[in-house]
């Protein structure tokens, strides 16, 4: 029976506990405030590692990895890029872009197909198609970056463009068009800087408006934007961007 540990068991964590359940894992709950290196000294070699905290918490976690578990790491994270794992010398992690949401008392609602690449795709590909959530493994660290970006794209236009449009996604781009794609090219120039990497940009822009046309009453603006927007004006900031848009949203969220 393959081990697996998942650090964190939220909404997440707990639908990739069921699908890993129901295709026969045994799953060892890692929660706040537990002894990480006991429950290592326990299970020193794991199938594997999936690290479900939530995004705030990421980078302490993985600092504090015991070190029989750091080259078996599967993350989860939205607004993951390869520089959050490069920081901590993790060189193969598997990563799944989620594109399904899970909510206290409803059932997880998939958008469109988890993409997964890295060592543990096939497992994590296998638990969430057993429970009814679309998965695929792409084949590439390129590929990956791809649908890393492409996801960003979507969370950071949305939810950036809701402060000021509210609504859903559909209205969004139905209505708000000018507004979402302004905010989406800033936010691509800032992908750009933070991954030293150019992108398609008419591709991430079909990839978001696939997302936006698979669920467009999905809410605009999550309790969460103000922050996303807060680290992404850092983020030009430090890249000297001018992302006049968002600055002008600041001002309105800020001051």
């Amino acid at each position: 029976m393959r081990t697996v540990v998942i650090i964190g068991l939220g909404q997440l964590g707990r639908v990739f506990a069921g699908g890993l359940l129901r295709i026969g894992c045994q799953i060892v709950p890692v929660n706040r405030n537990d002894d990480m290196p006991a429950i290592a000294a326990t299970h020193p070699q794991p199938h594997c590692v999936l690290v479900a905290v939530a995004e705030p918490d990421l980078h302490a976690v993985l600092a504090a990895l015991p070190g029989a578990w750091r080259d078996r790491i599967v993350l989860i994270q939205n607004e993951l890029l390869p520089r959050d794992w490069e920081a901590h010398q993790l060189s193969n992690p598997t990563v799944a872009s989620v594109w399904f949401e899970k909510k206290k008392g409803s059932d997880s609602k998939p958008l469109i197909p988890t993409p997964v690449h890295g060592p543990h795709a096939q497992l994590i590909c296998a638990a969430l198609s057993a429970i009814d959530i679309p998965a695929r493994s792409v084949e590439s660290s390129d590929k990956l970056l791809y649908e890393l970006v492409r996801k960003n794209v979507y969370i950071l236009t949305t939810n950036i463009a809701g402060i000021e449009s509210g609504g859903n996604v559909g209205d969004l781009w139905a209505k708000h068009r000018a507004l979402a794609t302004e905010i989406a090219d800033e936010v691509m120039d800032i992908q750009e800087w933070l991954t030293g990497r150019k992108q398609d940009r008419a591709k991430l822009l079909e990839g978001m408006i696939e997302a936006i046309e698979a669920d467009p009453q999905h809410g605009c603006r999550g309790r969460s934007a103000p922050d996303r927007l807060k680290r992404n004006l850092g983020f030009a900031n430090a890249a000297e961007l001018s992302v006049p848009k968002l600055r002008e949203i600041a001002v309105e969220v800020f001051v």
